[in-house]
């Protein structure tokens, strides 16, 4: 695996992974959780945020990174990429987005994806970094990983109520 800065020609494959890698949170574990009219009005054009987001999350300029994981040794293709940014009046890191394509979860892109992060932000004077995950199942393992880095989880709850 090597991991590489993000390039305009990643952008449809990292559209892709992470509306490939986030389907099961909303449409298998949120849905069912809150509602069809919570769900509707929360999330309900989910793949298209992503499709408008994931272009704004590399922006060197304003301080936005991204980094792609290559598979090196199979086809070649995108394993996963991690986007981040730096606040540097704050010296503060933030994570942003994690996707690992399904094929190479388990097999330690994560954490090479957020070491490589992490060694950036230090790099641009961050002295802390900040990185969310749900406490659903869904979840789980990306809380594991991150408790795996030395990360202190702060627990919070967020609650929905149709009106």
């Amino acid at each position: 695996m090597r991991i590489r800065a993000f390039t305009p020609q990643d952008l449809t494959a990292l559209t892709d992974l992470t509306i490939e890698t986030f389907r099961p949170f909303y449409e298998d574990s949120f849905r069912p959780l809150v509602g069809e009219a919570v769900f509707a009005n929360q999330h309900g054009d989910w793949r298209d945020d992503y499709r408008r987001q994931v272009p704004g999350l590399h922006a060197p300029e304003q301080h936005l990174y991204v980094a792609v994981a290559e598979d090196e040794a199979g086809d070649g293709g995108i394993a996963g990429y991690v986007a981040w940014s730096v606040d540097p009046a704050r010296r503060n890191g933030t994570v942003s987005h994690l996707a690992v394509a399904a094929g190479h979860r388990r097999h330690h892109v994560g954490t090479a994806l957020c070491e490589h992060a992490f060694a950036q932000m230090r790099d641009l004077g961050a002295e802390v970094v900040e990185i969310g995950t749900g406490g659903d199942p869904f979840h789980a393992p990306a809380r594991a990983l991150y408790e795996r880095l030395g990360c202190t989880a702060l627990p919070t709850v967020v609650c929905y109520r149709r009106l």
